[in-house]
């Protein structure tokens, strides 16, 4: 397993070792003595969740402002887009953004640390991800930062206008935002 800093250091990107032959493959998607020997980290992880999407939907920026979500996700089904942006006002890298293309393919997964938003654009025509946080959902503390905020500039790899759930469209400007310290 290849474990590598992002632009925002504190964001891991991860390439599982993958053994494959003419009847498939087998890789460990997480491993938590090697994640922690790697790392430094000692992550306890409480929730899997699982979604489906079609293409052209984007969900996020979330977080949640009381029991923040730290997010190991991946990709097992088709290609998204996947964005974490520090929300961390005492961070040096505050409202910087970073994205990575993860696919059932490519089957690399991106560590999401508490106190950053999250958000992905569904690149195929469907596509499975799933998250495994570090605290429960939470939906009374769950916030959204709008998904073009201009203060932010994420890149977003579109040709038109993405499928937006009505909470997603109505999401706050980082400027006006809830954030965490």
């Amino acid at each position: 397993m290849k474990i590598t800093a992002t632009s925002i250091p504190d964001v891991l990107l991860i390439e599982p070792t993958v053994f494959g032959d003419e009847r498939g493959f087998f890789f460990e998607s997480y491993n938590e003595k090697i994640w922690e020997e790697t790392t430094g980290l000692r992550t306890r992880f409480v929730q899997d969740n699982h979604s489906c999407s079609i293409a052209g939907v984007l969900r996020g920026i979330h977080y949640q402002i009381k029991q923040p979500q730290g997010k190991m996700v991946r990709v097992v089904s088709g290609e998204v887009f996947d964005v974490a942006v520090d929300l961390r006002r005492s961070s040096p890298t505050f409202g910087q953004w970073v994205g990575e293309r993860l696919s059932a393919q490519n089957k690399k997964c991106l560590w999401v640390p508490e106190g950053f938003g999250h958000g992905f654009l569904v690149l195929s025509e469907v596509a499975e991800f799933l998250y495994r946080t570090t605290d429960f959902w939470a939906p009374q503390h769950e916030r959204c930062i709008i998904w073009n905020d201009p203060d932010i500039g994420i890149q977003w790899p579109l040709s038109g206008q993405p499928v937006l759930s009505e909470k997603d469209s109505q999401g706050s400007l980082l400027s006006q935002a809830e954030l965490y310290q």
